[in-house]
This record gives C-alpha cells, structure tokens and sequence, in this order.
C-alpha cells in the first residue's frame, strides 16, 4: 500500500521548536483517532526552516489531510 508524507512547514528562529511541539499533537490526533500509523517525526531543514510530518497510507490520506490541513505531502519511501 502506498505510504504519503504530510508535511506541516515552520519558518522563522522558532522552527524547530514549533515543528518539534507539532509532532507531539500529530502522535495525540494518532493516539485519539486510534489510528494505525506509527511514522511521524520532526526535521530542521536549517536554523530558519523545520518541517513536522506524519506518514498515511491512501485509506487514511484524504481524512486525516481534511482534519489538519497539512501544507503539502510526498511519497515515502520512494
């Protein structure tokens, strides 16, 4: 099945912080919604630039995309 990244995009000195808070309400919305997906983490790009992320496969793509409005997405894994 295949697997899309969705991708929540913090700019500014803050990034980091503000994508590494972000993951925790990512795995809370997973925990809540008892989803099964596990993948989901936190990555600075550059001191202005940080990204959250959580990993769907298509079943759960277009309601978890509706309900957190992630700023993009890409394949995993490819």
């Amino acid at each position: 099945m295949r697997q899309i990244k969705l991708i929540w995009d913090f700019r500014g000195p803050d990034a980091a912080i503000t994508a590494e808070h972000h993951e925790v309400h990512l795995k809370e919305y997973i925990a809540i919604e008892k989803l099964p997906l596990n993948i989901s983490g936190f990555e600075i790009k550059n001191e202005m630039h940080a990204i959250a992320f959580m990993v769907v496969t298509d079943e759960y793509m277009i309601s978890v995309r509706d309900a957190l409005k992630p700023h993009r997405g890409e394949l995993y894994g490819e």
